[in-house]
């Protein structure tokens, strides 16, 4: 018995299944992309209540630093960790809700590469000599900077620049509105200059304005220069 084949059927049906088998080929090709694109943790799953990881140690370390957390360093980001980074966002004038998210973050000198922390630390250093210096020489904003990273260098301060600028009473701009001075091309030039190791001060770890401070201690230490309306010293 011959069994008739219709040859244009035939080809009808090819033609689909090759269009099936190519769809499927895409499809597999794009998830594979994404996935390969996508972090195996976004910074959501470890920035917020209930998170574990190492981002969220690294976090409790950050804050144990400035004297913010008494809690365990374990990775658990529990209610301590929570009300830890409430109170630091309030310190920072930033948004306060618990979640260490990428501004949080930012601000804590924390980056998921070498680059990412550089990138931090310049931030944080030009939002210093922005809300300290304006008004200031380019040299004098130099200078700022110059007496941040001093500090990290010096047995006395932390040792990260996030340390330094979030050390309890160290730069009042932190804790007033001149903190929401956001960092402007001068001042990240300026950051970034201390940064490559120009150091106007001559190794200052103090700096103060005349004019508007009074501390007799601070203004027993011994002078190094005076840029500007600030008087440099050690």
């Amino acid at each position: 018995m011959k069994i008739s084949i219709d040859k244009k059927k035939l080809k009808k049906a090819w033609s689909i299944l090759v269009i099936i088998l190519l769809n499927i080929l895409i499809v597999t090709v794009v998830v594979s992309v994404v996935a390969e694109s996508t972090p195996a943790e976004s910074a959501q799953v470890l920035s917020k209540l209930g998170s574990r990881g190492s981002e969220v140690r690294n976090v409790q370390n950050a804050l144990k630093k400035l004297g913010l957390y008494n809690g365990a360093v374990d990775g658990i980001y529990g209610v301590k960790t929570a009300n830890a980074v409430k109170q630091f966002q309030r310190n920072c004038g930033i948004t306060v809700d618990g979640i260490a998210g990428p501004k949080t973050l930012l601000y804590l000198g924390l980056g998921s590469s070498p680059s990412s922390a550089n990138q931090s630390d310049l931030y944080l250093l030009a939002k210093v000599i922005a809300a300290e210096g304006r008004g200031e020489s380019y040299t004098g904003q130099v200078a700022i900077g110059a007496v941040v990273l001093n500090r990290i260098k010096h047995p006395s301060f932390p040792d990260s620049v996030s340390g330094i600028v979030y050390q309890e009473g160290a730069f009042t701009c932190v804790r007033d509105r001149n903190w929401n001075t956001e960092p402007n091309a001068t001042s990240k030039k300026a950051a970034q200059d201390a940064l490559n190791g120009w150091d106007p001060s001559g190794g200052s770890i103090y700096y103060y304005n005349p004019a508007k401070t009074s501390n007799k201690w601070m203004r027993s230490r011994p002078v190094v220069v005076t840029i500007g309306s600030h008087v440099f010293c050690k």
